[in-house]
């Protein structure tokens, strides 16, 4: 089913839906939010996108290549981040102890590590939804077409 107003509607608000994900994501140790909230947020646009066109649409944007890609490099920074700190000499993710730099409070740049933290985290929540919705959604479509992916053989 192809509905116009639909479309034109998602394609104004999902930019300024992706805007508002990544300002929560950047500014989350600031303000209410963070990585998950603001990665919810963006990874919800993408689904949104791909469910007013169509998957293939929806894929050309994000591939679900990249989508997993980007997962493992989310978690990749969070992990990195949390190792710096032990070669630093502090806990795992330990921040201003274990000497990361804390700028002038309310800056944008005065979380230490947190904002850094909070990128990766937002990242991989954002991936982790647009890669589970194609599993989701690639699945419904195989037992659609009658491939269930069950061996006949």
């Amino acid at each position: 089913m192809e509905d116009q107003i639909v479309r034109m509607v998602c394609r104004i608000i999902v930019p300024f839906i992706q805007v508002f994900g990544m300002f929560i994501i950047i500014f989350g140790h600031l303000s209410p939010g963070g990585g998950f909230a603001g990665g919810a947020i963006a990874g919800a646009s993408m689904v949104l996108f791909a469910l007013s066109f169509n998957l293939e649409e929806g894929s050309k944007k994000l591939k679900e290549e990249t989508a997993s890609a980007l997962e493992s490099g989310g978690a990749l920074v969070f992990a990195f981040m949390g190792l710096i700190a032990v070669l630093l000499g502090g806990n795992y993710l330990t921040n201003l102890a274990a000497g990361f730099p804390a700028g002038t409070a309310g800056d944008l740049l005065s979380g230490g590590a947190i904002p850094v933290i909070t990128l990766g985290l937002g990242i991989k929540v954002t991936s982790s939804i647009i890669t589970l919705f194609y599993h989701l959604i690639g699945g419904e479509e195989a037992e659609e077409h009658g491939n269930s992916g069950e061996s006949t053989g």
